[in-house]
């Protein structure tokens, strides 16, 4: 069999990467009934979200010319970045080399780890995650045969979510007769709420878009790192470049117990095994959902499943608190709202534009 070549092979591989189903989740609190609109980020080849803008970048730096075959791939991540280009690097042929806070779960560096990529752990002395950016940009610097895809800053980052994500919400909204009335995701690099809020406000004008980040740790708030959290993958100590907090409408806070209490109940209540940022975001959606009248169509993301957070509080007993929403929230049923794979495949042709 002949060898594909490195753009065939990214044709092939987003055959695996978008077309998640979204799931309407119903829920009563306080007696109210609402629905959540999520959208099952597992679904993805390595099962998070990042998939999505990883591949993207990577195809756009095919496309220019700005990474040629063998080039190391070095990037810096908390957990599912590293994982998929350590995939789709490893795919396309490409060694990978992923600097990590040395905090993070073990199930993320050993799925990194999996794929034969090598992890620099940088420790809290050593400047954390910003110092973990230094130590890449240092790295890209000098070896020339470095692809550096950065992306906190890489406007491909929000894109991929433009042309992918945001379109799939749309069009499954559409066949139920909906219209988002508001959308809201964790900021970690910034590029799914900067890039699905293009998309919805493109095609509905009044749709709010909300940022969420622990309230623990207010960064957006502050600009700087400012507290401890237990959510991994957002709220990593400064506000990213792609991030115009002045185009988002008001920053969403959750406490970072709750969402852990929020994730462990929509797996034992409804069998849905989700990350602790899916518990943040769900909760930043019920509190939207809320603050409005009626039944609003709120919309967020569930960038991955439970299987990286099984070493971490997620499994442990989580004391309730004053002022939690998770502990009032009875969750009622959920349904798939699948789509098309026609219509899976004219996205993938059109995610240039």
């Amino acid at each position: 069999m002949k060898k594909q070549t490195p753009l065939a092979r990214l044709r092939d591989c987003w055959a695996l990467v978008g077309d998640t189903p979204m799931l309407a989740v119903r829920v009563r609190v306080d007696g109210r009934e609402l629905s959540i609109y999520a959208k099952l980020e597992s679904e993805n080849f390595t099962g998070s979200i990042k998939d999505r803008m990883a591949l993207h970048m990577l195809e756009h730096a095919y496309a220019r010319g700005s990474i040629d075959a063998g080039d190391t791939i070095v990037e810096v991540s908390s957990g599912n970045t590293g994982i998929s280009f350590a995939a789709l690097g490893r795919a396309l042929g490409h060694p990978v080399r992923i600097y990590m806070p040395s905090w993070m779960s073990p199930e993320r560096r050993s799925l990194i780890a999996s794929f034969g990529a090598e992890i620099i752990d940088v420790t809290k002395e050593e400047g954390g995650f910003v110092g973990a950016i230094t130590l890449a940009d240092a790295f890209a610097r000098a070896n020339d045969s470095a692809f550096r895809p950065q992306q906190f800053a890489n406007r491909w980052n929000s894109d991929a979510h433009r042309v992918t994500t945001g379109r799939e919400i749309l069009t499954q909204l559409a066949s139920r007769g909906l219209v988002p009335d508001a959308f809201v995701a964790g900021v970690g690099t910034g590029g799914t709420v900067m890039g699905v809020g293009a998309a919805l406000r493109a095609h509905a004008k009044h749709c709010a878009i909300h940022p969420l980040e622990p309230a623990n740790s207010p960064t957006l708030r502050t600009g700087s790192k400012d507290g401890q959290h237990r959510i991994q993958g957002i709220s990593d100590e400064f506000i990213p470049p792609i991030v115009d907090l002045a185009s988002l409408d008001s920053i969403v806070d959750v406490w970072d117990g709750d969402s852990i209490l929020m994730a462990q109940k929509l797996a034992t209540s409804l069998g849905l095994a989700v990350g602790i940022s899916s518990g943040a975001n769900f909760l930043g959606a019920l509190q939207l959902a809320l603050a409005r009248e009626g039944d609003p169509v709120v919309v967020t993301v569930f960038p991955d499943s439970n299987k990286k957070y099984l070493s971490t509080d997620l499994l442990r007993k989580e004391p309730e608190r004053d002022g939690y929403l998770a502990p009032r929230v009875e969750l009622l049923d959920f349904r798939a709202i699948p789509r098309a794979a026609s219509s899976h495949l004219e996205l993938c042709a059109d995610r240039h534009l």
